[in-house]
């Protein structure tokens, strides 16, 4: 029996920024294309690149840094646009837990991780600080980090701003906490990346669905344009179609974390050059990439003009580390404009 259907996998259970995928397929804007697509949401998201890659699914979303090490590891798979640009990510914790910015408040503690991955970035870290692997207790938690800090079974854990960390600080407020109990060390501060790229979350295909199905992609993108502008133009319209559509999300959390995700949503969907080459050099820093290894991405595919990159990198990112304070003040939808 065949099918003209596109499988697509989600790179964890539906969140708040999966929004363009499900919008796309509610207004109907893939049907537009003459697209049917099967958007699937795995129990494990480290199983999402060897789905992909050995050509199981067509298409999903999974991170920077996997889209490179699943290549590496021989599941052919390109990165064909980007949906969130440098989510802040780092270690989270309370402030209770004894853990502070400085690397070396870990030993001693129990850290959670995603994937296979997240414990070589640790392990790589204490090397890099002067610390031994055995110095602390790597727990594998998946994307439930803030659940198990929450449950006391790790003392901190890595996770991204617009998702974990918000599920600890409303955590934190219906305890009658202060939020600024929730912090976060920074994974590109630690490291000194220079940038938060290497959890930036991509739409990828297996290469030979790609080589074989130009033009469907090509229509895909073209549908995921169209729900991301609608997205970025009326954030609390769309968002009120989504939660009609997928009810488990019509929460105040959800909510709130659609605001935080909001201002790194890729208006684009170009992939940016320069963070896929510091993300590279960073995976040959962890060994999890040959030397030669070249970066496996394309914008042929991207409807539209390639923004400009950003001049100053760094200062972005400092100037959105006080944009996102401000968004979880006050709320809203904001976009920082460079």
């Amino acid at each position: 029996m065949s099918t003209n259907k596109i499988t697509f996998s989600l790179n964890w259970q539906p969140a708040p920024y999966h929004i363009p995928i499900y919008y796309a397929q509610i207004k109907g804007y893939f049907k537009d294309e003459g697209l049917d697509i099967a958007i699937l949401e795995p129990s494990n998201p480290s199983d999402v690149t060897e789905l992909i890659g050995s050509g199981k699914i067509d298409m999903g979303l999974k991170a920077m840094i996997h889209t490179l090490a699943a290549k590496a590891r021989g599941f052919p798979v390109t990165s064909v646009a980007s949906l969130l640009d440098e989510p802040f990510t780092g270690i989270l914790y309370l402030k209770s837990s004894g853990i502070t910015n400085d690397f070396s408040t870990i030993k001693g503690k129990k850290i959670g991780y995603v994937g296979e991955f997240g414990k070589i970035q640790l392990d790589e870290l204490c090397k890099y600080h002067g610390l031994k692997e055995s110095d602390y207790t790597a727990v594998r938690c998946g994307m439930n980090v803030a659940k198990y800090i929450i449950e006391g079974k790790i003392d901190g854990g890595i996770g991204i701003e617009c998702i974990q960390q918000v599920e600890l600080e409303e955590y934190c407020k219906q305890k009658g906490l202060d939020e600024q109990e929730v912090q976060m060390m920074r994974i590109d501060r630690v490291a000194c990346l220079g940038c938060c790229c290497f959890c930036s979350i991509c739409y990828i295909a297996n290469d030979e669905f790609l080589k074989n199905n130009t033009e469907k992609v090509r229509s895909f993108l073209k549908a995921i344009k169209k729900a991301t502008t609608e997205i970025l133009a009326a954030p609390q319209d769309c968002w009120e179609t989504y939660v009609d559509f997928k009810p488990q999300l019509n929460n105040s959390l959800s909510y709130k974390q659609f605001e935080r995700c909001y201002a790194y949503f890729s208006a684009s969907l170009f992939n940016v050059d320069r963070d896929w080459q510091k993300v590279t050099n960073y995976g040959k820093r962890l060994e999890i990439l040959p030397p030669d290894y070249k970066a496996n991405y394309t914008n042929a595919l991207v409807p539209g003009e390639e923004p400009a990159e950003t001049v100053d990198p760094t200062e972005a990112q400092r100037l959105m580390a006080v944009h996102q304070e401000e968004v979880r003040k006050n709320g809203g939808f904001h976009r920082l404009a460079i």
